[in-house]
């Protein structure tokens, strides 16, 4: 039974239990109170639902009414943040750590899933990350003292646990959200030093970093928000700047994925006033260029791949925190073939994908799946379709292999891009396995 929740509409009136019928009623109602109808039925709400087309001004007055929204919020957030269930982050500060990581867990267990946080919430969140500093660490009074080889312990299974290839690490989401549970009950229960406290904080920031991407990789968009939100408190707690900054950046390239590069933008530059180790800084350089791209500011982009280029070229006296030690010159190569894509350079697009995917590890097989898919798209766009069609039958059984549902959907939308040559061999058998799929 597929019991997720794709639009904020859905969900705002799954909460008060109403059908879409219930809600055209309750609209037309609101009208004629006025003296007007409101022309809603089902089959509208459906189309809302589904993101096939957005209501009228006037008719999000009658929706704002159903719903007893104040029409100024309306105006102020625009459509659809304006719909009421959107997750409202708890402020930074060692008040709200275990809250928020409690918060970040039982969402993760819910299948319900409509979107991630609304772009004035994540503004909020980043700038609070950006000019709070952290509290001091505080402890149970009367709690047990937390046992250091059982923090050594699960330091070392979450780290190998991460590092497994990405086949075999869709299988351990179960055992990675038992761990957080774990650190989050040592967080809230026992008894430690700074030091310590510190080292849990860091490990429960890594754990609900990595259940976070686990959901977002299923399309879970609200419950890698609520996770990534906890691994923000638990870095901040921590005093971790760079690995604060490094969920910012997950949070952009979420936004980045569902086609709001101009939430990236807001985040990344809070993420880059604190920022300083050269390699992280470089990843969100990178990611901020993709979403310059996106919006067709070419001159932003150009700077901003520059500036990703040059740091990381630098040579560093410490090691890359672990959320960005993996970037390389095969990413800023991808990525910028992708940010050329966006911009209209097809030819520099290929050659800058192709670069990069020689250079990217065996191992990295959701990024290979993602960037396969970018470059199936790439030679759509300059009519090499037989070189299209030998990358993209390449993609659906890795996508497939991964677990990662937002890979199988990537390689899905590629099918109308196909459609125009049917007559060429391979892309008819092509496009029923995408169906099938």
């Amino acid at each position: 039974m597929d019991d997720t929740i794709r639009h904020p509409l859905a969900y705002a009136r799954d909460l008060r239990g109403w059908s879409q019928s219930d809600l055209a009623l309750r609209m037309d109602r609101a009208a004629r109170e006025q003296g007007l109808r409101s022309g809603a039925d089902k089959a509208a709400v459906s189309k809302w639902e589904n993101w096939r087309k957005d209501p009228s001004t006037e008719t999000q007055g009658w929706i704002a009414a159903a719903f007893e929204v104040p029409a100024e919020d309306v105006q102020v957030f625009g459509w659809p943040d304006w719909l009421p269930g959107h997750d409202i982050p708890l402020p930074l500060g060692s008040a709200y750590t275990v809250q928020a990581l409690r918060e970040a867990q039982r969402t993760a267990m819910d299948r319900r899933n409509f979107m991630t946080l609304s772009a004035v919430s994540l503004a909020g969140l980043a700038s609070q990350w950006a000019r709070i500093e952290p509290d001091r660490l505080t402890t149970a009074l009367n709690g047990k003292r937390v046992d250091g080889e059982l923090i050594n312990w699960l330091e070392d299974t979450s780290a190998k646990l991460t590092a497994l290839p990405t086949e075999q690490r869709q299988h351990t989401a179960r055992l990675m959200d038992a761990h957080l549970a774990t650190v989050t009950d040592l967080i809230e229960e026992g008894r430690y030093s700074e030091p310590t406290g510190q080292r849990l904080h860091i490990l429960a920031a890594s754990l609900a970093t990595t259940c976070g991407w686990h959901r977002f990789d299923q399309s879970r968009h609200s419950a890698a928000g609520r996770l990534w939100t906890s691994a923000l408190h638990s870095a901040h707690a921590a005093g971790a700047r760079d690995f604060g900054a490094g969920v910012l950046s997950d949070f952009a390239y979420q936004s980045n994925w569902l086609g709001k590069p101009s939430i990236s933008l807001n985040l990344l530059g809070d993420a880059l006033s604190r920022t300083e180790h050269p390699t992280a800084r470089s990843l969100l350089f990178l990611r901020r260029a993709r979403a310059h791209a996106a919006l067709g500011e070419r001159s932003g982009c150009y700077r901003d791949l520059t500036a990703a280029e040059a740091e990381l070229s630098a040579t560093p006296s410490d090691p890359a925190p672990g959320w960005c030690a993996w970037m390389s010159p095969a990413d800023l190569a991808v990525d910028s073939g992708q940010c050329m894509l966006d911009l209209g350079q097809t030819d520099l697009a290929l050659a800058r994908i192709t670069e990069g995917m020689s250079l990217l590890p065996r191992a990295r097989d959701k990024t290979r799946g993602i960037f396969l898919t970018y470059e199936a798209r790439n030679l759509l766009k300059a009519r090499q379709v037989e070189q299209a069609l030998a990358v993209t039958n390449e993609s659906p059984d890795l996508a497939a292999r991964i677990g990662a549902e937002r890979c199988v959907s990537l390689v899905r939308d590629l099918a109308p891009a196909f459609k125009p040559y049917q007559r060429v061999d391979g892309v008819p058998e092509l496009l029923e396995r995408l169906r099938a799929g």
